[in-house]
């Protein structure tokens, strides 16, 4: 690579002859202009405003603009006789760690060489001493007409040097930002986070110009005779939901990415953006909108009343007669197991016809009621499930006995 400046590094009192290389060039395609009627090219030339003669390069020099208009010519040896240590010395004056470099700073890169075999043992030490420091070196440097600060650091097993603007010449951001207030949800910045995360990481040497390959191919279709039809911009809609915006860039990059699409996060109700689980709403068989399965009602809920008071009415009966059947079991203390069983019969017998008898007497007086006739019906019901329960029941009193 050819140099473009050489001079020395100033470190301390150590002095490192070095060339200053680009270290990036620019590949972007550049067009000249043209008369559109015939194609011919259009020219700019130097022309002398006195005597309106075109001059050569070697011909034109420097000059500074008063604000009267009148020009002071200034050469080359005038700016190399300035009384400047930098003009041809790159002089480090402080060592401070990257972080504290502003990127806006950041101007042109330049390669660092090493010029002649003296200079490799102060140009290594100078690197592993940044290297191990884990700092950079700021410098002051002339290149061009003008003094510039630098930054130094270490590049593979090269020093680099970036071009630094000067504090004054990086503008305030004023009227950049938004002047409305705005308030960004959590459930939002959830999702640029996931978005964030989902995109990744990429390979810079991945990275390169769409725009110049696809002018280079529109070139070579045109030299060729070759029309190429414009490509379909893709629609680009005001973003009206964020959510949704995002949302939908996180399934696009992860689909760009060869993952499976997740399903649409609902937003929450309430516009909170958090995730909504909808459930369905089960409709009764030919019911309208808002229509719910209502309880079965309790079937013949007045007869199950009148029920349990009759049931009330006839368990004193059925205290008496187990009393008698108590007093009659005392009564026959050695009597035979024959005798025993006829009797239990007989009084289960007794039972019977008084459970009935209490259950008719009720539905009598019931029925002297207009009001009550279904309960009375209920009743007598009632009453002679009761005579055939104590019927099933004999068995087991007679066993037990």
């Amino acid at each position: 690579m050819r140099s473009i400046w050489n001079g020395a590094i100033s470190f301390g009192l150590v002095s490192i002859p070095i060339k200053l290389v680009n270290a990036t060039e620019s590949h972007s395609i550049s067009f000249r202009q043209i008369h559109v009627a015939d194609g011919g090219r259009v020219r700019y030339r130097k022309v002398c405003e006195l005597d309106g003669e075109e001059l050569a390069a070697d011909e034109i020099g420097k000059g500074y603009e008063e604000v009267d208009g009148s020009i002071i010519p200034i050469t080359d040896d005038d700016l190399a006789g300035l009384p400047l240590p930098t003009a041809k010395t790159i002089e480090i004056v402080s060592f401070v760690p990257a972080e504290e470099i502003d990127p806006l700073q950041m101007d042109a890169a330049y390669y660092l060489a090493a010029s002649g075999t003296a200079a490799a043992k102060p140009y290594t030490l100078l690197r592993e001493a940044l290297k191990r420091s884990r700092r950079v070196a700021i410098a002051k440097f002339a290149l061009r007409g003008r003094e510039r600060l630098g930054m130094l650091r270490v590049v593979d097993d090269v020093i680099a040097m970036h071009g630094l603007l000067w504090p004054d010449e990086i503008r305030a951001p004023e009227g950049v930002a938004p002047e409305t207030d705005v308030t960004v949800r959590e459930a939002e910045l959830d999702l640029a986070d996931a978005l964030m995360a989902t995109l990744g990481e990429v390979d810079l040497n991945s990275m390169h110009d769409d725009y110049r390959t696809a002018v280079e191919e529109l070139i070579a279709a045109k030299s060729s005779g070759e029309r190429l039809e414009p490509a379909a911009a893709e629609p680009r809609g005001q973003v009206i939901d964020l959510m949704a915006a995002l949302e939908k860039s996180v399934q696009a990059a992860r689909v760009s990415r060869g993952e499976a699409a997740p399903e649409t996060v609902a937003e929450g109700a309430g516009g909170e953006g958090e995730p909504a689980e909808v459930t369905p709403i089960r409709r009764a068989a030919g019911g309208g909108r808002g229509a719910t399965a209502a309880a079965p009602k309790a079937v013949g809920g007045k007869k199950s009343t009148a029920t349990a008071a009759g049931a009330k009415r006839a368990a004193p009966k059925k205290d008496a007669t187990a009393k008698k059947t108590a007093a009659a079991r005392g009564g026959s203390g050695g009597s035979a197991a024959k005798s025993t069983s006829a009797k239990s019969a007989a009084t289960r017998s007794g039972s019977a016809k008084s459970t009935a008898a209490a259950g008719s007497a009720a539905a009598k007086k019931a029925s002297k009621s207009a009001a009550g006739a279904k309960t009375a019906r209920t009743a007598a019901a009632a009453g002679t499930k009761k005579a055939a329960s104590s019927k099933t029941a004999a068995p087991r009193k007679r066993t037990s006995a």
